[in-house]
């Protein structure tokens, strides 16, 4: 996939996390991509690692989607826990 699909993907696994897991977050829409992006990778990793299994075949693919969507879930709610507990103690 080139940089641009992963770009898409990024936002939309981004976009989707913060859908799936409502809440007040400290960033916006390029944190969202950048989280997005980050997730893909996170969530092809551990599906190779976890299971055995080449989590991110291409565009179009579930297995792509899914993998971006949860490595992105898992990096909002660390990026919550960090950016969240500064915000709250940086008045």
């Amino acid at each position: 996939m080139g940089i641009i699909a992963w770009i898409v993907i990024g936002l939309l696994a981004g976009l989707i996390a913060k859908a799936l897991m409502p809440g007040r977050d400290p960033g916006g829409l390029i944190i969202t991509m950048l989280i997005g992006i980050a997730g893909g990778l996170l969530g092809g990793w551990l599906g190779k690692v976890l299971f055995d299994v080449d989590s991110i075949d291409g565009f179009f693919e579930l297995s792509t989607w899914i993998a971006a969507i949860i490595g992105s879930m898992i990096l909002l709610a660390v990026y919550r826990v960090f950016a969240g507990g500064r915000a709250r103690h940086g008045h």
